[in-house]
Formats: C-alpha cells, sequence, structure tokens
C-alpha cells in the first residue's frame, strides 16, 4: 500500500492511500490509534470490524474509532484508492454529537459526503480555493451531523463574534503573503479551529483560506497593473508557492491569465472587451 500526506496539522493529519492488493491477496488485521474517517474514492474493497461487515465502493466512508480493530479484504477487485482525514481529539470534541457514532464502521455512499469527499480532492489537487483542512473539518461535522441524526443550528453571531471575525480578516489580508493555514488564524482568534471556521463563514460569507486566497488575487491584481515586475516573482510575493497554481487561480477569477491582465490594465481594452463578449 502507498501512501501519501497531503496535510499534517495540530487537529488533522490528512493522507491519500493507494491499495493493489487484488483476491489473492491474505488480509491481515489493523489497530487504530485515534479518530479516522477515509473517503473511498475508486476501487472497492470489504472489511471486518466490530461492528460488523461492510463492502466499501467509491463513496462509502470507513469510519475509524481509537482501539478498534479492522481487517480489509478485496476477494471482487484489485485495489482501492482513499481519501482519509486522522482527527486530533480536541477536533472531536469539538464536533461533538453522540461518541457512538464513531462506532459504527463505515457509511454507504451518501451524497451529502460524497460530494464533500470530491470537494476535498479538489483541494488536494490544488484547484480549489478552499483548505483542505477547510474541508476535512466541514467533511468530519457533517458526517457527526448525520450519523447523530442532528443537525447543528446555527447560532447568530453577536457583536462579539463579529468582531473577531472581522480582526481575524484584517490580521489574514495583513499577513496574506506569508504561509497561513486554519490553525493559525484560530489561534490568533483565540477559539477553536472548528468553531473558528464556522463563526468567520458564517459572519462574513467565506471561508479563512477563501479569503486568504482572494486577498492574494486582490494584491497580485494590483501590482500587476501597477508594477513591472514579472508575474513569477508577484506569484511568489503574495503569497502562492506555486506558479501554475497561481495562474490558474487567477484565470479563474479574472476570465484571463495574468499577462493578460496586466496588458489590458495598461491600455489594452480589446483583451476585456473580447472576456465580456463572450459572457
Amino acid at each position: 500500500m502507498d501512501a501519501t500526506t497531503l496535510l499534517t496539522t495540530p487537529s488533522m493529519t490528512v493522507s491519500q492511500f493507494r491499495c493493489d492488493a487484488g483476491p489473492d491477496e491474505r488480509p491481515f488485521a489493523e489497530c487504530r490509534t485515534g479518530h479516522s474517517i477515509a473517503y473511498v474514492r475508486s476501487g472497492s474493497f470489504g472489511c471486518h470490524c466490530r461492528a460488523g461487515f461492510f463492502e466499501l465502493v467509491a463513496g462509502s466512508m470507513l469510519v475509524g474509532a481509537p482501539g478498534e480493530e479492522y481487517t480489509c479484504t478485496h476477494e471482487h477487485v484489485s485495489g482501492d484508492v482513499c481519501l482519509s482525514f486522522f482527527l486530533g481529539e480536541e477536533l472531536v470534541d469539538s464536533l461533538g454529537g453522540r461518541r457512538d457514532a464513531w462506532q459504527i464502521g463505515a457509511t454507504p455512499p451518501l451524497p451529502e459526503l460524497m460530494v464533500l469527499g470530491e470537494l476535498a480532492q479538489t483541494a488536494a489537487d490544488g484547484n480549489s480555493d478552499l483548505g483542505l483542512d477547510e474541508i476535512g473539518q466541514i467533511l468530519a461535522g457533517r458526517f457527526v451531523e448525520i450519523v447523530s441524526g442532528k443537525a447543528r443550528k446555527p447560532a447568530t453571531p453577536t457583536a462579539r463574534d463579529r468582531r473577531r471575525a472581522v480582526e481575524a480578516a484584517l490580521w489574514i489580508d495583513d499577513n496574506s503573503h506569508a504561509e497561513l493555514d486554519l490553525e493559525q488564524a484560530a489561534k490568533q482568534a483565540g477559539l477553536s479551529p472548528f468553531h473558528f471556521l464556522r463563526l468567520f463563514s458564517r459572519v462574513l460569507g467565506v471561508t479563512p483560506h477563501q479569503y486568504l486566497v482572494r486577498s492574494r488575487l486582490r494584491h497580485a491584481a494590483r501590482r500587476l497593473a501597477d508594477d513591472d515586475i514579472a508575474v513569477t516573482d508577484i506569484a511568489y510575493d503574495v503569497g502562492f508557492g506555486d506558479l501554475s497554481i497561481f495562474v490558474r487561480t487567477f484565470h479563474r477569477a479574472a476570465g484571463v491569465s495574468p499577462t493578460k491582465f496586466r496588458q489590458a490594465s495598461k491600455g489594452e481594452r480589446k483583451i476585456l472587451q473580447e472576456r465580456l463578449a463572450l459572457n
């Protein structure tokens, strides 16, 4: 089995597992040391655990709990790919819900979880302005709501909540050129990452990572229009660690590449006129 770690924070580790085992492979037992949810992206496998035996296919989720033992089999097809989220105890406590929700072993392909699982993969591939840590927390929270049978009722933000969210946004904007994650922003606000994500999104209508990306895009647009610095330098200066991701993200936002945006800002209006005509 090949494992690739995609994200590590105090609250969560996200890994992709690719298994090539087939019907002739001898299964073996694994013991979980913490809470986890593994979203099956492709393939199929069976799983024996205390909750019973489950056949998992694309869209299913394997649910792990501390001390639980799992034995996976591949009786029907060879291989599977899973996107797995390993959750810290503080995050699990923040999620609330029934503790026995983590003892169910697995879930069938549920649309409410499948769409979030695919969104998480999009973020992992660098094709979303949502953070992988954010989607992981949203996915875990939605899982707990569904299995516990009780959705959280969004609380009306207080004046203090709104101030916290605005101050956090100002801090993110001031530091958007640096490497920031949900943990850092939540610590700045004095909240757990899960509660900070919910509060920030409820007050400002975007997640912290969405605001971070859009802040970087705003700074980049200004630099492209005002400066003659190379596009690559601007991308790194405003906080994008990968040029291809910057170009792709900017094009998705502006409808044109950074270079063409710069050309339009210098008077080549035909570029923007063509863009408007397409819409």
